[in-house]
């Protein structure tokens, strides 16, 4: 018979964080998703975002945020999206001191995509420009490596 593990509410909390995070991944990753595995993701984001802000740092909130717009974009559903892009970068920007470096530069990233989406291309092609700028200053290469190959892939909605 196998003992359950016993872990604080902090530790089970931060493990939800994790789990919920990698199912987004997978969701986002799974070719032919189906309407119910997009409904999975949204409540997935929503929920490690939520698991995040009780054990987390503000740079676990931002990263949080950022990937519901991300889910939400991905999804062709602007205004959360938008919602939670500008939530995002106005995380990034009162906690800048806690961000790393490539968080600016997806911080960007979402909101260029998300401007895509909503059909602004000028603010779009702005902020596209800013995230390059902000991918050019990742120190470490492997992070920076991802980041371009991020910002290559998926759909820009006509503006990249």
């Amino acid at each position: 018979m196998e003992t359950a593990a016993k872990m604080t509410l902090d530790e089970a909390h931060l493990e939800f964080a994790k789990q919920t995070n990698g199912e987004v991944w997978k969701l986002l990753e799974k070719d032919g998703r189906s309407q119910d595995d997009d409904r999975a993701m949204v409540t997935a984001a929503f929920a490690s975002l939520y698991h995040w802000s009780l054990v987390g740092r503000p740079v676990h909130r931002q990263r949080g945020e950022w990937l519901i717009a991300h889910v939400f974009t991905v999804l062709g559903d602007v205004q959360p999206a938008l919602a939670y892009a500008e939530r995002c970068m106005a995380t990034t920007e009162a906690f800048n001191d806690q961000m790393a470096d490539f968080d600016l530069a997806y911080a960007y990233e979402g909101l260029a995509r998300t401007h895509a989406l909503a059909g602004h291309a000028d603010e779009a092609r702005r902020y596209l420009a800013q995230a390059r700028r902000a991918g050019d200053e990742i120190l470490d290469p492997d992070s920076r490596t991802i980041f371009e190959n991020d910002i290559e892939a998926g759909n820009w909605y006509g503006v990249h």
